[in-house]
């Protein structure tokens, strides 16, 4: 027996090691402590673009339950759905056994967390603010889920683009912008937004960066004085939105008057993910269309 119990004790000591290596502590972004036994391997995303994360991050084999819209990329639409993100289906939640729910914190109810918790199920706030934060998400899922070198070789692509795009763009002279999410309500985005991110990034300045709310409502009264050069719409698909041509009754406007109003599809832009760049090279060109214009 003694001289088996070298053996046996390396072994023991092998087998806690190999636990706690696969134990993770992270820190979400609202700073919360997340504790995973080990890396997660049933995850339920309520957010599209958490959703959209994961599966950039190699994760998405792991994602049994997601939010509706969660269209992208192709094998996304195939996930179960647990209702929107605004309106969460518990129970659809609680019978799919995740060990991690990833949540949006600008998009989901805090009451839905807080249950979600109270089952033991941990959850993790991704709430990307910045660019960078994009491929600073990447990197977290992708260690949450064990999809480490899938997620930071993603994470080192989208640095590299955005890198190029800001050496690029962001030192020209500046673009006054007014980014409009929706006409009714008339709605835009301060400069604590990833999108008001964006345009700093292609040498523009958000007209509203310094309204307090991250989505305030506006009046048009406020856009006219705010006298921007560029307006920019993104609406719910595809296709241009129509409103967007209401401002050209408003003929002294300078976004008018030189023909820069410009669209962006929403998923480009508005879902914190890798395609944000794809947004981001369609508005620093459409930047460049207006200082040509001046």
């Amino acid at each position: 027996m003694r001289r088996r119990f070298p053996a046996l004790l390396l072994t023991a000591l092998l087998t806690v090691s190999g636990a706690a290596r696969g134990a993770i502590d992270l820190a979400d972004d609202q700073g919360t402590p997340v504790h995973l036994a080990q890396p997660a391997r049933r995850i339920v995303s309520l957010a599209p673009h958490v959703t959209e994360l994961l599966f950039a991050a190699g994760a998405g084999g792991k994602v049994v339950g997601a939010v509706q819209y969660s269209d992208y990329p192709e094998a996304a639409r195939s996930v179960a759905r647990v209702g929107s993100y605004t309106a969460v289906d518990m129970e659809k939640v609680a019978a799919l056994k995740p060990d991690l729910v990833v949540a949006w914190k600008s998009g989901n109810r805090d009451a839905h967390l807080d249950k979600l918790r109270a089952l033991g199920i941990p959850v993790f706030i991704n709430e990307p603010r910045r660019i960078e934060d994009v491929a600073r998400s990447l990197t977290q899922l992708g260690r949450l889920a064990g999809t480490e070198a899938a997620a930071e070789a993603a994470a080192q692509a989208f640095r590299a683009r955005q890198g190029a795009l800001a050496a690029r763009y962001s030192a020209r002279p500046t673009v006054r912008v007014f980014y409009e999410i929706w006409n009714h309500p008339l709605m835009t985005i301060n400069g604590e937004h990833l999108i008001s991110d964006v345009i700093r990034l292609c040498g523009g300045e958000n007209v509203f960066a310094r309204l307090p709310v991250l989505a305030p409502a506006i009046d048009t009264e406020a856009v006219l004085a705010a006298a921007p050069e560029v307006i920019v719409a993104s609406g719910m698909g595809e296709a241009r939105p129509e409103w967007l041509d209401d401002w050209r009754r408003w003929t002294k406007l300078n976004a008018v008057a030189r023909g820069n109003l410009f669209f962006i599809p929403p998923d480009q832009i508005q879902r914190h993910t890798p395609r944000i760049l794809d947004g981001a090279e369609r508005l620093c060109g459409q930047l460049d269309e207006a200082r040509a214009r001046r």
